[in-house]
């Protein structure tokens, strides 16, 4: 009994000895952290209902109170060009996918929306942005040229009409 209480107690002493002489970083690779970046995109999304933009799912609903062209709790889904200018056979950068869910009684919408460049720079890369339709989004993450991103991209519709929506977005991403 004696010689098993004096063996765990040398056990502890020494994963205790171990736990003290290591270390969280190695010796030979020092740790540098990336300088953060901050870019400025400016870029145009356009969308064609029914073509890029399509309704996927509707609420079961009777009555559409507030007589809105979009009726309460529709999901849906786009996949949009990412252009350089407004006009419609300018350069095409990327692509823009994601999902909405608007809800019209109090004309809101929740959206999540991933720009993917796949041209330039920032070809590989893409920028996720999750909030409500509101001018501004805010920017939760990235992948390749933008990991850990955060920031805000503020749009600005420039033609919204029965087919076409066309913004302007301005996207400040910090980033490593």
């Amino acid at each position: 009994m004696r010689g098993t209480l004096m063996l765990t107690w040398i056990l502890i002493i020494c994963l205790s000895q171990v736990a003290v002489k290591s270390q969280y970083y190695s010796k030979t690779r020092p740790y540098h952290p990336r300088p953060v970046k901050v870019t400025n995109l400016h870029v145009f999304m356009h969308e064609t209902a029914g073509i890029t933009a399509v309704q996927v799912a509707q609420a079961n609903i009777t009555s559409n109170d507030n007589n809105s062209s979009v009726p309460f709790a529709s999901l849906v889904a786009f996949n949009d060009p990412l252009r350089t200018g407004p006009e419609p056979d300018s350069k095409v950068i990327g692509n823009v996918q994601g999902i909405a869910l608007l809800s019209r009684m109090n004309a809101s919408s929740t959206q999540y929306i991933d720009f993917g460049f796949n041209t330039g720079r920032f070809n590989g890369s893409s920028i996720s942005v999750f909030s409500r339709g509101e001018p501004e989004l805010a920017v939760v993450g990235g992948r390749g040229k933008f990991v850990m991103a955060t920031g805000v991209a503020l749009f600005n519709p420039i033609i919204i009409n029965a087919t076409n929506v066309i913004l302007e977005l301005n996207i400040t991403v910090v980033h490593y």
